[in-house]
């Protein structure tokens, strides 16, 4: 039988759904010891409302979807797809008990802090109109050694892999201003591929991959990366 507060577990949430902005955070680059890349920017702080744009490509782009924001390792971070990035409060508290120790908002690196919205079971395509600016769900996060070295728990990347809570990597179509205390409004489409599901073909899963590639709701990136993986591991 699956946990109650496991990520496997059937989503509850309606049709349509209202969260709320309960803290909106920005980062700086700052030098980081934990991979080759020279600087970070993932230990991000509250502010009381930005501007979200679209970035443009991961290479050659702006970077971060919000001003004001950085990005420390632009080879991995930053562009269209990965705009915008939030995370639930609720999971972070989840966090914060089995970890022993409070996790602040913007901790995990979020641009925004949110609740009320299921982030692991959001569905790729979602649109989030909060604030001024309409943002759509893209991808999940996946936990990399900066995250790990940021947050010093030991065996971070595989509890946070086998947890599934990943946050939500939202791009941005209209751009606007978000502020903290905003109502997230969330449209869900017509289909069953969620963030845990992509994040599951993103981390090896031959049966989710072939899910969500047969579903061809992801972006068209994406989409190809996912048959490249099957036609390589599958034949």
């Amino acid at each position: 039988m699956v946990s109650p507060d496991s990520p496997d577990s059937p989503d509850p949430r309606p049709a349509d759904a209202t969260g709320r902005v309960v803290s909106v955070n920005v980062g700086r680059r700052t030098p980081q010891p934990y991979t080759s890349a020279d600087a970070t920017a993932i230990d991000k702080h509250a502010t009381a409302s930005v501007e979200v744009r679209d970035p443009g490509p991961k290479h050659g782009g702006l970077g971060s979807g919000v001003v004001g924001d950085e990005i420390g390792d632009p080879r991995h971070h930053g562009g269209r797809l990965q705009a915008v990035y939030a995370y639930p409060r609720e999971d972070q508290l989840w966090w914060a008990e089995r970890i022993g120790r409070p996790i602040a908002a913007g901790e995990f690196g979020e641009n925004l802090t949110i609740e009320g919205i299921d982030a692991t079971h959001a569905l790729v395509g979602e649109v989030w109109r909060i604030g001024t600016a309409v943002l759509r769900v893209e991808v999940p996060r996946i936990p990399c050694r900066t995250f790990a070295g940021h947050m010093d728990e030991r065996g971070w990347v595989k509890r946070f892999t086998e947890a599934g809570r990943t946050g939500a990597y939202l791009s941005v179509t209209v751009p606007g201003r978000i502020t903290t205390g905003d109502v997230v409004d969330v449209e869900r489409p017509d289909h069953d591929i969620d963030l845990l599901t992509l994040f599951r073909a993103f981390t090896g899963d031959l049966d989710a991959t072939r899910r969500v590639v047969e579903a061809n709701v992801v972006d068209a990136e994406v989409q190809a990366d996912l048959v490249d993986t099957l036609r390589r591991r599958a034949g």
